[in-house]
C-alpha cells in the first residue's frame, strides 16, 4: 500500500482544478499546468479533493499509484509557488550572465557556451558565480539545471565547475610525489 497515494491532493482556494478521463488539469494564479494520469491508476474529484487510486492489484498499477499522487500534487504547487533551482559556479574566472534569451557561460573553454532560455522557465543570475531557475514545472526545472550543470559538473580534485546549491562533491586526494 502506498502512503502518499492514500492521501488526497487538497485544493487550495485560488486554484481551480478539473479531471477530465485520465487529464487532470490545475489553473491558479501562476498559470496552468495538466498532467495526463497512466491508465492504471484512476482519479476523481471529491469535494474539493484529487483522490488517486490504483485500478488493480499490479505491480506497476501499485508504482504509479504514488507517482500519480505526487505529479498531481506538484501541478498545485507550480501554479501556486512555484518551483526554484539554484545552481553554483566554482573555478577562476568561471560566470554566467543572462543576456536577452540566453543563458551566458564562461566555464573554461575556448568560447563561451550559450544556452537558449526555453519557453515558460525565468533564469535570473544574482551573482556572476550564482544561477537562479524558476518556472511552474518541476520536470522541465530539473532538467534546464541538469542540463545547465552538464556543461561542466564539479570535478573531484579542485571542486570546479557547475553545482546545484547545497550539493556535497566528494573530494580526492592528488598525487604524491
Amino acid at each position: 500500500m502506498s502512503r502518499i497515494g492514500k492521501k488526497p491532493v487538497l485544493v487550495p482556494s485560488g486554484v481551480t482544478a478539473n479531471v477530465e478521463g485520465q487529464t487532470v488539469k490545475m489553473k491558479g494564479p501562476k498559470g496552468m499546468l495538466q498532467f495526463v494520469v497512466p491508465d492504471e491508476v484512476l482519479v476523481k474529484m471529491e469535494d474539493g479533493k484529487v483522490k488517486v487510486d490504483p485500478r488493480n492489484e499490479t505491480k506497476r498499477a501499485r508504482s504509479m499509484w504514488g507517482t500519480s499522487r505526487t505529479m498531481v500534487s506538484n501541478l498545485v504547487t507550480g501554479v501556486t509557488k512555484g518551483f526554484e533551482r539554484k545552481l553554483e559556479i566554482t573555478g577562476v574566472g568561471y560566470r554566467a550572465a543572462v543576456q536577452g534569451k540566453n543563458l551566458q557561460l564562461a566555464l573554461g573553454y575556448s568560447h563561451d557556451v550559450v544556452y537558449p532560455i526555453p519557453e515558460g522557465i525565468t533564469i535570473v543570475t544574482p551573482k556572476p558565480t550564482e544561477i537562479t531557475i524558476t518556472g511552474i514545472d518541476s520536470q522541465k526545472v530539473g532538467q534546464v539545471a541538469a542540463e545547465i550543470r552538464s556543461y561542466r559538473p564539479p570535478e573531484p580534485y579542485k571542486g570546479k565547475g557547475v553545482k546545484y546549491a547545497g550539493e556535497y562533491i566528494f573530494r580526492k586526494e592528488g598525487k604524491k610525489k
